[in-house]
């Protein structure tokens, strides 16, 4: 019987995934958080899947040795790469990005998809629901992580990016965890365009999930403690550029793993 008061595993290719933790832990606020940045191997966008799913693998299990009750693949190439062979095969619930947006997207008629280059080209949400229009953006996650994401640049390489998008799109997926902090820019460069936001979509799926196996936490404190696999102070410096606080950040080797 797995113990409710053991943390959740997050993971991510680097920061991106931060996204999906704060709306975590908005939801679940009793929730303990393990969330594991792989940033010595950071981007996974425009790596082969097949490379992306052995880092998931590895990561999925080291997490497990640590002892978590649920694992949540916080990265949508991760997910594309992954999934549904980690949820099939692991000991502990596993939750992706992909299949929660899925669903919300599934409520309008004609919708898009931006993410990296391996999320797009690996064509696992068209195989959720049917797109309009895909585009891969490997701008996006570089912009985000020079906090260039209100800049004049950002809003020149959207509307670039953007500018093929069909004139009656209602929806647009964005399929990456980076890309919630360019909603701003985004609404700018398509106006009247629902932006679904695979971060919200995931807590309220992992809260349901959670609840379903009895595994809520009844009394934690909702401490995180964060793991990367590169620098811990450039990773801290990074992360609470894009506004998440670090108070515990740990280095984990690659031959960890």
């Amino acid at each position: 019987m797995k113990d409710p008061k053991a943390p959740i595993g997050v993971f991510d290719s680097g920061v991106g995934g931060l996204t999906v933790l704060k709306a975590l832990r908005r939801l679940l606020p009793r929730e303990e958080f393990l969330y594991f940045g792989d940033t010595a191997r950071v981007p996974y966008g425009g790596k082969p899947l097949v490379m992306v799913r052995r880092f998931a693998w590895e990561i999925a299990g080291f997490l497990l040795r640590q002892g978590v009750k649920a694992i949540v693949v916080a990265c949508n190439t991760a997910s594309s790469a992954a999934l549904p062979d980690l949820a099939q095969d692991l000991s502990v619930p596993v939750f992706g990005v992909l299949e929660p947006v899925a669903k919300e997207a599934r409520a309008f008629q004609k919708v898009g998809l931006i993410g990296t280059q391996a999320t797009v080209e690996s064509g696992a949400y068209a195989r959720l629901l049917p797109l309009a229009w895909a585009r891969a953006c490997p701008l996006f996650v570089p912009l985000v992580e020079e906090g260039l994401w209100d800049d004049p640049v950002a809003l020149l390489v959207a509307r670039h990016y953007l500018e093929d998008a069909p004139k009656d799109l209602e929806a647009l997926i964005l399929g990456c965890t980076h890309y919630p902090f360019l909603k701003k820019t985004l609404e700018k460069a398509l106006p009247g365009v629902r932006l679904l936001d695979s971060a919200e979509a995931t807590a309220k799926e992992v809260a349901q999930g959670l609840r379903r196996e009895g595994l809520l936490n009844p009394a934690g404190r909702g401490q995180v403690i964060h793991l990367v696999t590169g620098d811990p102070e450039a990773y801290r410096a990074l992360a609470e550029r894009l506004g998440e606080r670090v108070e515990e950040v740990h280095r984990v080797s690659l031959e960890e793993l």
